[in-house]
């Protein structure tokens, strides 16, 4: 399967080459583009200020131009957090995406969506911070009714970025639980 992988809010850390590593030694090809030019943060705070200097509209510019070359394959969109939005973003305009793994998060979605049976899977913590309940309700009857065959897995108690050994919210009952789905998703698609 060949898979774009977007990074958080802090960057392209060490751990999300190490996830693409994860994929990669399950038999997948990994394409982890650095949305932010080599710029990593150490905080939330500073990543979303980063975010914010760039510009949404700069940042998904950027996460296109790198998917494009590969997209006419079938991609599978993939993210963590801040990149789940980006990688929602994209598989839902895409009409050849094979699916779509999103950890940590989630993004708006447009009225005219259309995502005629996209396999996608959500892991996020339980609760979460940024992905309140009523988000999540409303996120998966916006995406089903896109068209979208929707996955959820919550984790109790884990922090928001769970997946991430490098930061404190890491959680390795969670991310292990996490990977073995993820991975079996893969596996199906």
């Amino acid at each position: 399967m060949d898979i774009m992988l977007f990074h958080s809010v802090y960057g392209l850390t060490p751990s999300v080459e190490a996830a693409a590593e994860q994929l990669r030694a399950a038999g997948h090809r990994v394409w982890t583009p650095d949305l932010f030019d080599g710029r990593t943060v150490g905080t939330v705070e500073e990543g979303a200020a980063l975010r914010d200097e760039i510009g949404k509209d700069e940042l998904l510019r950027r996460a296109v131009l790198a998917a494009a070359p590969y997209s006419e394959r079938g991609l599978v969109y993939m993210g963590l957090s801040l990149g789940a939005s980006i990688a929602q973003t994209l598989a839902l305009g895409d009409e050849k995406a094979r699916g779509l793994l999103l950890f940590h998060g989630t993004s708006d979605i447009a009225e005219s969506a259309s995502a005629d049976d996209l396999p996608v899977q959500l892991h996020v913590a339980e609760p979460d911070p940024f992905e309140t309940d009523d988000w999540l309700s409303s996120w998966y009857l916006q995406m089903r009714k896109a068209g979208a065959d929707v996955e959820v897995y919550r984790y109790r108690g884990a922090g928001h970025l769970y997946t991430d050994q490098e930061l404190p919210d890491w959680d390795a009952e969670a991310a292990e639980r996490t990977w073995a789905v993820a991975l079996s998703f893969l596996d199906s698609l």
